[in-house]
């Protein structure tokens, strides 16, 4: 079953995680936030909000493919991994788009 993991990063600042069914961390909040509860509801309101944000798929300064996800002008998610390639990264983020909606984790 796919979830959403609320804590903190390495460096102590609240932040939220996507984790696929099998445990690999598929979607990050992109940022960290002032606190746990700020964490939780940008995890909610992804959670709400995946299945109508607007991908985008690109290529990043090392060659890599990755996705990131937008609510207006705001980035709300960012891919958990890099791709080999723009299919690879598309496909993931489809997954993403289409499960996070039944995630355990933040309402």
């Amino acid at each position: 079953m796919w979830r959403f993991v609320v804590a903190n990063n390495q460096a102590g600042n609240p932040t939220w995680w996507l984790y696929a069914g099998n445990n690999e961390m598929v979607a990050w909040a992109g940022e960290t936030f002032a606190s746990t509860s700020n964490a939780s509801r940008a995890a909610s309101a992804f959670k709400q909000g995946a299945r109508t944000a607007r991908y985008d798929v690109y290529q990043d300064i090392g060659g890599s493919w990755r996705w990131r996800a937008w609510r207006s002008s705001d980035k709300v998610a960012a891919s958990g991994e890099s791709f080999s390639s723009k299919y690879a990264a598309d496909q993931a983020a489809v997954r993403v788009r289409d499960q996070a909606s039944g995630a355990s984790g933040p309402a």
